[in-house]
């Protein structure tokens, strides 16, 4: 695996840390800035905005730049973003830069996954995804919990300043170890070209796949807290110990899952989700014994994950003239899915009661999406050489 691959894994890793550490840090926030906790809790809503605008009109508008060129400038404007939100005087400012750090963060994900993509041979790009989606999964394991740690010991400006640092390492990596596109480059891409692949039904089904997935793991992961406590009976101190589980799983997970997305992509995907199908049964109907559930916490984490570098590579495969749009594709996709499962979760606790009725929100999202995998088999199998096999066997 070339360097320059783990390079975007780490500046992957720096973006995560700021996306998700905001939640350890809503209560320092709203203390020191004058605003109530629901007030902060907006900001982890703003970054989420920033990504799935940000992610196709940075795709879009950039068509025409070099793909190293675009992340240098999304990285200088995600550490530019978090100097100025460290020393923000205000709400309304700290506001703006997780608007703008959003921006760079999803422009950066969706041309660092075209350009990891570029950097391997076809047998490696499953492997190569892995590396840029357990950046991700490690911010989760590492970088939060990390963050949370600084923040509550040198304040939450220490915490944005020293991912702002972080970002400019990653910046410098870029710059001195990932190499220009060779060949026909960004430069020369059109968007005309690059909107002509979106012809494919089967892309489009696959980014469905992509949103039912991440919606069937978030669906139930939003409400783990809850769930653990109030049914399972964990005691609060235990909590972080416990989801911390979650990111061992999805950690795991994601270094099996790039192995899986180079050899049999589409047996990944429905083994994958008709375990998680079963593992959110069990929290439905078992939430009440806490040992089974703590166990189950461990394996949604790995089975949500394990599917991450199949879900790209597909993506990338069928997209394969449009390396750009697909990487933005994915973000937004994802990003669908996450905005979509808490929403619905929410929705059908306060009709149902139980925390657990989230669960089967999982296994609603889970079914639907375990058929669009079969049938994008069965579709694939009727062609017999599909253009999604031109880097990965089914």
């Amino acid at each position: 695996m070339p360097l320059a691959v783990y390079v975007l894994g780490l500046s992957v890793f720096s973006l995560g840390t700021s996306e998700f550490m905001v939640a350890g840090l809503l209560k320092m926030i709203s203390e020191d800035l004058g605003v109530s906790i629901a007030e902060a809790g907006l900001l982890v809503s703003a970054f989420a905005g920033g990504m799935l605008v940000g992610a196709p009109l940075v795709a879009v508008t950039t068509l025409r730049i070099s793909r190293k060129l675009i992340m240098i400038a999304m990285l200088v404007i995600f550490a530019a973003s978090h100097f100025v939100g460290a020393v923000a005087p205000t709400y309304e400012v700290l506001f703006a830069t997780r608007v703008l750090s959003a921006l760079g963060c999803a422009g950066f994900w969706a041309v660092a996954a075209a350009s990891a993509i570029m950097l391997v041979p076809p047998h490696r790009r499953g492997r190569a995804m892995a590396v840029i989606v357990g950046g991700l999964t490690t911010a989760n394991v590492l970088g939060v919990p990390a963050g949370t740690f600084v923040g509550g010991h040198g304040g939450w400006r220490l915490a944005f300043l020293c991912v702002g640092l972080l970002s400019v390492l990653a910046l410098v990596g870029v710059i001195v170890l990932v190499p220009p596109e060779s060949g026909t480059s960004n430069m020369t891409v059109r968007l005309r070209t690059e909107l002509d692949a979106y012809r494919n039904p089967r892309l489009w089904l696959a980014v469905a796949i992509i949103v039912l997935t991440a919606a069937t793991t978030i669906a139930t992961f939003s409400y783990l807290s809850p769930i653990l406590t109030e049914v399972s009976g964990l005691p609060d101190g235990w909590l972080p110990g416990v989801l911390s589980l979650f990111g061992l799983g999805s950690l795991a997970g994601v270094l099996i899952g790039g192995k899986l997305a180079d050899t049999r992509p589409i047996f990944t995907l429905a083994s994958a989700l008709s375990a998680m199908i079963l593992v959110c049964v069990l929290l439905a109907t078992k939430a009440t014994d806490l040992a089974i559930s703590v166990l189950l916490v461990f394996l949604m984490g790995f089975l949500g994950f394990v599917t991450n570098p199949a879900l790209n590579t597909r993506v990338f495969a069928l997209a394969d003239r449009a390396p750009t749009l697909a990487g933005a594709t994915c973000v937004t996709a994802f990003n669908c899915g996450i905005a979509l499962a808490p929403w619905v979760s929410g929705k059908v606790i306060d009709a149902w009661g139980p925390y657990t009725s989230a669960a089967w929100v999982s296994v609603a999202f889970g079914s639907v999406a375990l058929l669009a995998v079969v049938a994008a088999a069965i579709d694939e199998h009727q062609d017999g050489h599909p253009r999604a096999h031109s880097t990965a066997r089914s």
